[in-house]
């Protein structure tokens, strides 16, 4: 089987750091490809920048699925925070797409009753708190920001980890939580030394999201198509866009 990590930004670094963080989430004979889109955004931190992130993404989702029956993904995995682009890439992928965010959270809820998002920066808490709202967790997860942006993970996190132990022991003492999930790609450094430091577990959504592909696969599930991820009816290009 083969799964598409999808970085929705065009930093390459960050595409491969996630590639290699997921690795060992993936079952003995799945492959995992990275995918960097060609034209974006270099970081996702507003509203604006996940505009562009998502036709990044849902760009690259469509050009993989132009190849030959053996060289298409089985399954994508979105790798941006907020699930950039997902119900799109959804109606135009053939297999499952699983946004790390969807995935982090159900994971999450599945060992804890109580826990908390910490994202970054904090504008983007509104791209947390929406995929929160869409799987009705409300009343179990808090989102919480460390002050960084996305780029400050480029080339590794390790030098954030004092901030997410603060921001860790607040969520663990003033939210009940009783996990923490890493609000962003490229964070999976943490997951070890951070987990060890607060005596809870602590979730990463690309490995997640890689997980719950496999699953899906293994179980012969794709994206259900009766109503709301139905591929659309042909429409013409928006003016400006190459077909």
């Amino acid at each position: 089987m083969r799964i598409a990590i999808i970085n929705p930004n065009t930093t390459s670094a960050m595409t491969a750091s996630v590639v290699a963080a997921a690795t060992s989430a993936a079952r003995e004979g799945t492959e995992l490809v990275g995918i960097t889109p060609a034209h974006g955004v270099p970081s996702i931190e507003s509203h604006i920048d996940e505009v562009h992130g998502a036709a990044s993404a849902l760009a690259e989702v469509q050009r993989l699925e132009t190849g030959a029956p053996g060289e298409r993904p089985d399954a994508y995995v979105i790798a941006c925070f907020g699930d950039t682009g997902v119900p799109a890439a959804r109606e135009a992928a053939s297999g499952p797409v699983v946004g790390m965010t969807e995935a982090a959270l159900s994971t999450a809820a599945l060992i804890a009753h109580r826990f908390t998002v910490i994202t970054m920066p904090p504008r983007t808490r509104e791209m947390s708190d929406r995929v929160v709202r869409t799987l009705g967790l409300e009343h179990r997860v808090v989102v919480r920001a460390i002050d960084e942006p996305v780029s400050a993970v480029e080339d590794g996190s390790l030098h954030l980890l004092p901030l997410f132990i603060d921001e860790g022991r607040r969520a663990l003492a003033d939210d009940a939580a009783e996990a923490i999930v890493l609000g962003c790609a490229g964070l999976a450094e943490l997951v070890g030394p951070l987990s060890d430091a607060l005596g809870a577990p602590v979730v990463e959504g690309v490995s997640a999201a890689v997980a719950f592909a496999d699953g899906l696969l293994a179980q012969g599930l794709g994206t259900s198509r009766v109503s709301t991820w139905a591929a659309p009816s042909a429409s013409p290009a928006p003016e400006g866009v190459a077909e």
